[in-house]
């Protein structure tokens, strides 16, 4: 059963240099209790879609739409503010990059997540504190009960992202949305961090929309993945097929830029050469064209659709001329792309996938 259907969705800052389109026309959808990964580099609009869906963002000077953000039945692009907050930290939860920016450094951590408890679940200010206990037990936090007196600057890094992780937690939502969630932790703390995440969604059947620019993290925790370029999806697909048999330049770079950790004989990383387009100034044809180096004339002239990949699997999607080429497009003629593309990705760009952050090779 689909949870979230996000229906080309537009979102655009208006600024002294011109309109910024952060996000544009992005499309996908996430099923109860699935996993799906938002990978791509800085500034690609993972985290913009994600304060879309919430509503997060101040407008202005941002706008959100055209487009639809249908969650469990209801389009929240159409609700009024009020109609949203009941659902924000209730059926829909964000955990946010920062924990030290994301958390009152005024208020105690019983206070902070019990006041969830209160609001949407009408709880009484004991039956909160209990909450507050038992969720940061879930998140394994040692002393939890004594823990609650405590303020954010009292905890680690790592400890203050488990409260965040409490906090989202506090109403059982359907659906989570996790924002760059290891940036600035140490490998051994992610995984911990991540091992939590894990549990706590497959053992209460809750949606996750992880945002991340960390293909590890992606490989060890999603079911599918969509990859972000500029604004736009460029590639979907399973993460495992994503990651054996990549279809767009931009993900077989993204691939082929990670440490491998599962060879004996290290190669050198090859760092995707230039940089993302002026969200402001967009090209007419392919956005990753500049950068790429497969890139033909077509490419310049004319965008790709996101179209499903022949010969692969069903869901398998690019948007990329090479790519449909090899599927039959015809765009590209004279442009032996199948055997330029074999010679690029003679060794698999990460087959077998990467382990998660932080565990053992």
């Amino acid at each position: 059963m689909t949870l979230l259907d996000i229906r080309d969705l537009h979102t655009t800052f208006r600024t002294r240099g011109g309109i910024v389109r952060a996000v544009d026309g992005v499309s996908f959808q996430v099923a109860a209790g699935e996993t799906l990964g938002l990978a791509g580099e800085s500034g690609c609009g993972k985290s913009v879609t994600a304060l879309s869906i919430m509503r997060l963002l101040p407008t202005p000077p941002a706008t959100i739409g055209p487009g639809e953000v249908i969650f469990d039945g209801q389009d929240l692009l159409n609700l009024k503010e009020s109609e949203m907050r009941r659902i924000r930290g209730n059926q829909m939860a964000m955990v946010f990059q920062d924990p030290m920016t994301s958390l009152n450094p005024v208020l105690t951590i019983g206070q902070q997540i019990a006041e969830t408890v209160e609001t949407h679940r009408g709880a009484s200010r004991r039956q909160a504190r209990q909450r507050a206990v038992d969720l940061l037990d879930l998140v394994g936090i040692p002393s939890a009960e004594r823990r609650l007196s405590d303020y954010p600057h009292q905890f680690s890094g790592g400890m203050r992202q488990r409260v965040t992780i409490a906090a989202a937690l506090a109403c059982d939502p359907k659906l989570i949305l996790a924002d760059e969630i290891t940036t600035a932790l140490d490998v051994t703390i992610q995984a911990q961090i991540l091992d939590v995440l894990r549990n706590i969604t497959a053992e209460l059947n809750t949606a996750l929309v992880l945002i991340t620019h960390d293909l590890g993290v992606v490989a060890g925790m999603t079911q599918k993945v969509h990859i972000m370029y500029a604004g736009q999806i460029v590639e979907k697909a399973s993460t495992k097929e994503l990651f054996a048999n990549p279809q767009m330049p931009y993900s077989w770079g993204l691939l082929r830029s990670v440490p491998r950790l599962d060879q004996s004989r290290p190669t050198q990383l090859e760092p995707i050469q230039g940089s993302p387009p002026d969200l402001t100034r967009l090209p007419v044809g392919c956005r990753f064209e500049a950068r790429c180096r497969f890139s033909r004339p077509i490419c310049r002239e004319k965008a790709p659709d996101l179209i499903q990949i022949e010969d692969s699997v069903p869901g398998h999607m690019a948007r990329c001329w090479g790519t449909q080429q090899v599927s039959g497009g015809g765009w590209l003629r004279g442009f032996d792309w199948r055997t330029k593309w074999s010679e690029a990705t003679a060794e698999s760009p990460m087959s077998p996938a990467p382990r998660p952050a932080g565990t053992a090779s």
